[in-house]
């Protein structure tokens, strides 16, 4: 079955037939930078098995770095995937599937570029470092 995924406007809609590698968590400079976040949870795609739904004319692409673009939704912003027009894959910003891959993130990539306020989660929901809530955080006093 494949995987469908959107933007968050839902105006660009994707499905793929199968992630063709690992999902990694990727902190580059230029991925946080996209992501406005710590790092981007990205996995290949090979282009024969990636089909456009909806909204390809709506998309928006810049060249971030010599040779690799990457796709927004002009109307959110949401950044879809990146290509790279040599290689037999895309890019694929997991976070924007709508449906679970069924794996898990293999690890982190470029941590050399982390910021200093990056902390990691705790193993467990007693352990020491930064609190995660399932949903919002308590009021503060």
């Amino acid at each position: 079955m494949p995987l469908q995924g959107s933007c968050l406007c839902r105006a660009v809609r994707y499905e793929a037939d199968r992630l063709a590698s690992p999902i990694v968590h990727c902190h580059c400079t230029t991925c946080r930078k996209a992501q406005a976040s710590a790092y981007a949870s990205t996995a290949r795609v090979m282009r024969e098995s990636f089909r456009w739904l909806a909204g390809e004319a709506r998309l928006s692409r810049y060249e971030s770095s010599e040779g690799k673009f990457r796709y927004f939704c002009s109307i959110c912003g949401t950044h879809v995937l990146a290509d790279r027009p040599a290689q037999p894959h895309l890019i694929l910003r997991v976070a924007t599937l709508d449906d679970d891959p069924g794996v898990r993130p293999e690890s982190h990539i470029w941590t050399s570029h982390d910021v200093p306020w990056l902390t990691d989660a705790p193993a467990a929901p007693d352990a020491p470092g930064t609190p995660h809530y399932a949903e919002w955080a308590p009021p503060r006093p």
